[in-house]
């Protein structure tokens, strides 16, 4: 049975499965989640009624969470890229970095994007504020940390850069990555030159209208 896969191109966390598959050249039926196709919508809840996604569905088998989606696609349909390494030690270093860009870069980034979409009435300008200096702590940690690697745990492409590479992506566009974090630029470039990441900001190019901040005209 196919592999269907639940997800809006748009969408950083959709990317980051999206990523996982497309490193591995893996078999899957995109089913897209729009307001203007209420039957794929209404599969969606029935899968999961939280109604987040990407959501991976397996021979029956619901997966939910793109960390989780990508380590069962490892386990399950293994290709010729591994993104968790064997060994436990540097598996942990992965998970680590994973757990980094989902914390510190996409969390704050999405109440920056989320507030955006308020009233005036309804903003909290004090969460922005903290979610911008996070970012910017965030960046810093992050340049010291790539100053001596090519990719987010090392020598190796990882479940890690899979959420990196959308993270940073809208991480820029939310807040500016400062030219003083150069390692976090080159980086952030690294990604976006990754075919399969550069696939996923292709498809997603029709949508960038959506971007509640504006979207720049680069990248």
């Amino acid at each position: 049975m196919t592999l269907k896969l639940y997800a809006h191109p748009f969408s950083a966390y959709c990317q980051k499965a999206l990523v996982a598959l497309y490193e591995n050249d893996t078999p899957f039926e995109l089913r897209e989640l729009s307001h203007d196709n209420p039957q794929v919508m209404a599969e969606l809840t029935a899968l999961w009624p939280l109604k987040r996604f990407p959501v991976l569905v397996d021979a029956g088998r619901t997966v939910t969470e793109a960390t989780i989606i990508i380590e069962y696609l490892g386990l399950y349909h293994p290709g010729p890229v591994p993104l968790l390494p064997a060994d436990p030690r540097a598996a942990l270093e992965v998970r680590s970095m994973d757990r980094f860009f989902d914390n510190y870069i996409s969390t704050p980034s999405q109440k920056i994007v989320f507030d955006s979409m308020q009233t005036e009435a309804e903003r909290d300008k004090r969460g922005v504020a903290d979610a911008r200096a996070m970012l910017e702590i965030a960046y810093g940690w992050l340049d010291g940390i790539m100053g001596g690697r090519e990719w987010a745990a090392g020598d190796t492409f990882s479940l890690a850069d899979c959420g990196a590479a959308p993270f940073l992506f809208y991480a820029d566009w939310t807040h500016r990555i400062d030219a003083s974090f150069a390692h976090v630029i080159a980086y952030r470039q690294r990604l976006l030159a990754r075919p399969s990441f550069a696939r996923a900001v292709d498809e997603a190019r029709p949508y960038r209208p959506l971007f509640p901040l504006g979207a720049p005209d680069r990248d």
